[in-house]
């Protein structure tokens, strides 16, 4: 009996007319037809005769108004609408003009779909900013969260999990010093890739040959950024060391990066020192003394899963019980601050497996607790197969731990969302009181500098006037080591922003 082929989905053509606002546009329709490929046109004002899927979003300035037409085409059905609005327009008013299309194109898909997404029209990777300005103007969890779901149709248990992160964030941000930098290191080097990453990661085994050359130039980037930083009058706030595993050097290596950056900064204003040390089969007792020496006061171990036919499928090589090993080191080697990743909606899990998982985590009782909702980046192995992840159980499983986690002690502190994100989910940092990372609420509040060293790392210039410029590094380790001297000379860049940034203070 012949094997029936399964057909790809031609892609979903999306033509605009009179306008070019692609972005929120696209973003809507994502959230109703994951993993589907978009055509878009700026040439025609219709779908053409025979397609059958598609949508139209047409902008007319009439004599007094501004009409907005959408129409979609999907599941065999056609669906439109035209409201006209006061005048506005795109190249002054795009914010609006944006809304305005997304909430019509929204409701459409609603409607043919009869999928209700919990973020409704908010698409943003960063839901807490949302909710900041109004807790400054002294609003009432009520009114923040009335004016929010007017405004975005976001449901009740979404609002009430980004109005409690944002409450746990406003003391801890109203602490964070004027002239406050962070600094983030870059390992990307992983035992194994797993079939999730789209990280820019290099298996040990491909890149031994390279460790050496990269730790030499990253030691000597860290240098010419302490350099800039004592000039500059900054203060090193929090340091961060992501990937990659981190741990997937040696004791020694990782020795020799510490030791950088002991010796070209001063640590004395340190409110946090923070290594991922992620993957369990990289820990060890001489890992963990040498990261403690050297002051590092924060560390994950991530174990995404407890369940060992899962981490087999996503192509880790450690057990659960190495993870539970992992996290008793840690503890014996003195760390009293340890996160652990988990990742919901990996493929061979379940809802069942996801509570035993988190049950696990809960009896080691670790100090924070990410749970990250399974998205499907393009260049990650996993997103060839992203067709049969569609009814992924994600949405049950993050509903579960948002159940249990506060249950036994752990309040939201940070959250932020991803493009592709399985069930339109969220990613949710959850900790004891006064565990918080740091580094992770600044990084999503886009409220102080970071200056990122080593391949794949960018640095973030945020100035008063809320410009933000990012200067991205080299993204692979061998152009890292090869293109050096071209990549420093972008720290005058840095540089002279940073002069901007001083000017802008005293003004």
């Amino acid at each position: 009996m012949p094997i029936e082929e399964t057909k790809t989905p031609k892609p979903f053509p999306i033509v605009f007319s009179g306008h070019t606002l692609k972005y929120e546009i696209e973003c809507i329709c994502k959230i109703f037809l994951p993993i589907r490929k978009f055509t878009f046109s700026y040439d025609a004002t219709e779908l053409p005769a025979d397609a059958e899927e598609g949508a139209v979003l047409t902008l007319e300035q009439l004599e007094s108004s501004t009409r907005f037409y959408v129409q979609v085409r999907y599941l065999g059905q056609k669906l439109e609408q035209t409201q006209d609005f006061p005048p506005c327009f795109p190249e002054s008013e795009k914010q609006l003009c944006e809304y305005r299309f997304s909430a019509i194109l929204f409701r459409l898909l609603e409607q043919i779909t009869d999928i209700h997404p919990a973020w409704g029209l908010l698409t943003g990777i960063r839901p807490v900013k949302k909710v900041q300005p109004l807790l400054e103007q002294g609003l009432s969890k009520e009114e923040v969260c009335q004016k929010l779901h007017e405004k975005y149709w976001i449901s009740p248990e979404k609002l009430s999990l980004v109005y409690d992160t944002a409450l746990v964030q406003q003391p801890l941000l109203a602490n964070t010093p004027k002239h406050g930098i962070s600094l983030y290191l870059s390992i990307p080097f992983c035992p194994t890739r797993c079939s999730y990453c789209s990280f820019v990661s290099h298996s040990i085994a491909q890149a031994h040959q390279l460790i050496p050359g990269y730790l030499e130039k990253l030691c000597e980037e860290l240098k010419l950024w302490g350099q800039l930083v004592r000039e500059q009058g900054l203060l090193v706030d929090t340091v961060y060391f992501g990937g990659g595993t981190p741990t997937s050097l040696t004791a020694p290596q990782l020795a020799q990066v510490l030791t950088a950056v002991q010796e070209n900064f001063d640590l004395s204003h340190l409110r946090e020192y923070c290594v991922e040390a992620g993957r369990p089969d990289t820990i060890t007792p001489e890992k963990l003394k040498t990261l403690k020496q050297f002051g590092v006061d924060r560390i994950s171990v991530n174990p995404q899963t407890m369940q060992d036919s899962v981490l087999e499928t996503i192509g880790r090589k450690h057990t659960t019980v190495q993870t539970i090993e992992a996290f008793r080191m840690a503890r014996e080697a003195g760390f009293d601050n340890i996160n652990m990743d988990l990742i919901a909606g990996l493929p061979g899990d379940t809802p069942e497996g996801f509570h035993n998982t988190l049950e696990q985590i809960l009896a080691l009782n670790p100090d924070s607790i990410t749970v990250h909702a399974l998205t499907l980046k393009r260049a990650a192995n996993l997103f060839a197969e992203g067709e049969s992840q569609v009814h992924n159980p994600v949405e049950q499983m993050v509903q579960e731990s948002m159940r249990l986690l506060p249950k036994h002690g752990y309040a939201p502190y940070y959250m932020y969302r991803q493009k592709n994100t399985i069930d339109n989910q969220e990613n949710v940092g959850y900790a004891r009181a006064g565990k918080e990372s740091l580094y992770n609420i600044l990084i999503m509040d886009e409220s102080q500098s970071i200056f990122g060293a080593g391949c794949g790392a960018s640095t973030k210039l945020v100035e008063p006037c809320g410009k933000i410029t990012r200067i991205h590094n080299y993204k692979f380790p061998y152009e890292y080591i090869r293109q050096f001297d071209q990549l420093m000379e972008k720290k005058q860049q840095v540089r002279e922003i940073c002069e901007r940034i001083r000017e802008q203070e005293e003004a």
